[in-house]
């Protein structure tokens, strides 16, 4: 079982309990887990047919799904039949992660001292927090928080006014003003009277030679991590919500926008205000032309432009009717 060094876990809880009105056994649940990660002591959950491949290879003892997809499901593993998969996930990751659901300040922050990272430079008014790992040679702008836990490469630099929580960078890695990396992505469950908070427990990820613009943010995981590649750009203003993984040597242009859980390739290059759709898959050396909507899966080498993305040659020929 892997710790989670960002949010403090309960448990193990007995499943009949974390279940009581389905008369299930009285086994021990470490965790809750996506499909493909998931142990034989966690439970998971399965509510859409995009990921049936994962569904068919889980390692998972238990999961939550619906009748429609229950049958794509390993004969080891039980299905646990509910009308709102989503809603379910929510309310039993809230009972092992009961503190993820909102981004707390960090009260450890405090002024860093020398003694404790002698070959990091920090400069005006910089607050770390406690268990944070700085390499040598790495630079931190005015007024930035590193918060606790978080893990940060050498040669680094860290411009001013950013926020870094819940993250781990590699080397070399440049991260612009303003940044905001590590909070809780926009995830909930919409109720009438008051929304429902799905937490976020997973982390950011950040390649060795990545360079983040200004002013970009960057959410967790929810369930799993969000990634971003060895050697990939973003420019000023991109957005990348929770579980995005983008591959290694992309290009991606200012005010582009990832909605979450979807996989972007290497080699990918996107233009300008772009916008990628949730829970897509994006092949490699793709190309995706500025101001487009992605809204389907794009095929390795494939060059799209417009809305909804089509491939260039098709945009071409609309644009002579």
């Amino acid at each position: 079982m892997n710790k989670n060094i960002f949010f403090k876990r309960d448990g193990p809880f007995l499943l009949n309990d974390l279940f009581p009105r389905l008369n299930l056994e009285k086994k021990k649940i470490y965790d809750v887990k996506s499909l493909e990660k998931a142990t034989s002591e966690d439970v998971t959950f399965f509510d859409s047919i995009v990921y049936t491949n994962f569904a068919k290879s889980t390692k998972a003892s238990y999961c939550i799904t619906t009748e429609k997809l229950k049958n794509y499901l390993p004969k080891s593993c039980k299905s646990i039949l509910v009308e709102n998969v989503l809603f379910t996930v929510c309310n039993i990751t809230k009972k092992f992660y009961p503190n993820a659901d909102l981004d707390i300040p960090d009260k450890s922050l405090k002024k860093p001292k020398k003694s404790s990272y002698p070959k990091v430079i920090f400069a005006n008014n910089v607050l770390v927090g406690k268990n944070c790992k700085i390499g040598k040679n790495t630079f931190i702008g005015s007024n930035s928080i590193i918060e606790q836990n978080v893990s940060i490469g050498s040669n680094c630099i860290i411009g001013s006014q950013v926020v870094i929580r819940n993250s781990i960078i590699g080397n070399n890695v440049i991260i612009q003003d303003g940044c905001k990396i590590g909070l809780k992505g926009f995830g909930f469950i919409p109720l009438k009277e008051k929304n429902l908070r799905f937490p976020h427990i997973g982390k950011v990820i950040i390649g060795d030679n990545a360079e983040i613009g200004a002013n970009c943010t960057v959410d967790r995981g929810s369930m799993n991590d969000t990634e971003i590649g060895k050697n990939t750009f973003l420019d000023n203003q991109v957005h990348v919500a929770h579980n995005i993984k983008i591959g290694s040597n992309c290009m991606v242009a200012g005010q582009v926008g990832f909605a979450g859980s979807s996989t972007i390739g290497n080699n990918v290059s996107i233009g300008g205000q772009a916008g990628v759709s949730g829970h897509l898959k994006i092949g490699n050396n793709v190309k995706i032309g500025g101001g487009s909507g992605v809204v389907k899966d794009i095929k390795d080498g494939t060059i799209v432009m417009g809305y909804p993305a089509v491939p260039l040659k098709n945009f071409l020929k609309n644009l002579k009717k």
